[in-house]
């Protein structure tokens, strides 16, 4: 039987991309990100730096039975995206209600980033040079729209 490690990360496995061989890089659960305009609470405070964690079924289910949702499915972005943003700036809490008050090229901004870190399952992407044909990794949630 295999044992897993620390973090549900299960030893002996294959190497992670850019990793040691034998050895996967430990299981990252919330990731950075930068808005690209911010959100602009009651008191007129830009608030640009937060983080976001990785969906949970629950984040993904528990949206579908709210009666907003059910009124109008695009809302489901917004009361998903207020469930798995732990951090803005200095705000004490996240929720729907602060998303729905976002610039739309800040909501656009994180429903990438939320595809990104959700569905790829990594934000890091396996590229080659067009010149010289060296391979390396490029970090795919940039800070900035247009950095990702």
């Amino acid at each position: 039987m295999r044992r897993d490690g620390p973090a549900g990360v299960a030893s002996g496995a294959a190497s992670a991309p850019g990793g040691v061989a034998g050895v996967r890089e430990p299981l990252r659960t919330e990731f950075e990100f930068e808005l690209p305009r911010g959100f602009v609470d009651e008191s007129g405070t830009v608030h640009r730096n937060g983080a976001m964690r990785l969906a949970t079924a629950r984040d993904e289910l528990v949206p579908l039975r709210d009666v907003r949702v059910r009124e109008n499915p695009a809302y489901l972005s917004v009361v998903l995206l207020g469930r798995v943003i732990t951090r803005l700036g200095t705000l004490g809490a996240v929720h729907d209600g602060t998303v729905e008050n976002m610039f739309a090229s800040d909501l656009a901004f994180l429903q990438d980033f939320y595809r990104q870190i959700n569905a790829e399952g990594h934000t890091r992407a396996a590229v080659a040079c067009p010149h010289c044909e060296e391979s390396f990794e490029v970090e795919l949630a940039g800070s900035r729209l247009g950095e990702s």
